[in-house]
C-alpha cells in the first residue's frame, strides 16, 4: 500500500488515535503525542497541512517499532 500524499499532521494524530496516541500538548507546529497503551514514548509531528512523505515515513517508523508492527498491518489499521 502506497503512502498517502496529502496527509496533514492532525489527520495523522486523529488516525494514530487507534493505537492510544493522544495529543499531549503543542508549542508551536509541532504536535506531542504519547501513547496510553504499550509503555512510555513519545511522538513528534509537524502540524502541516501536507506532510512530506519521508516526513511521514519516519513517523510511521517510530510507531511500527514502538508497537513491533508490520508496515502493512499498521496501515491497514489506520487507514
Amino acid at each position: 500500500m502506497k503512502l498517502p500524499r496529502d496527509l496533514s499532521g492532525t489527520a495523522l494524530a486523529k488516525l494514530l488515535e487507534v493505537y492510544g496516541d493522544r495529543i499531549t500538548r503543542q508549542t508551536g507546529s509541532p504536535l506531542r503525542l504519547t501513547p496510553q497503551l504499550g509503555g512510555e514514548h513519545h511522538l513528534t509531528i509537524p502540524n502541516h497541512d501536507h506532510l512530506r512523505i519521508g516526513t511521514l515515513a519516519a513517523i510511521l517508523n517510530e510507531v511500527e517499532n514502538h508497537f513491533q508492527l508490520s508496515r502493512e498491518v499498521l496501515l491497514q489499521k489506520i487507514f
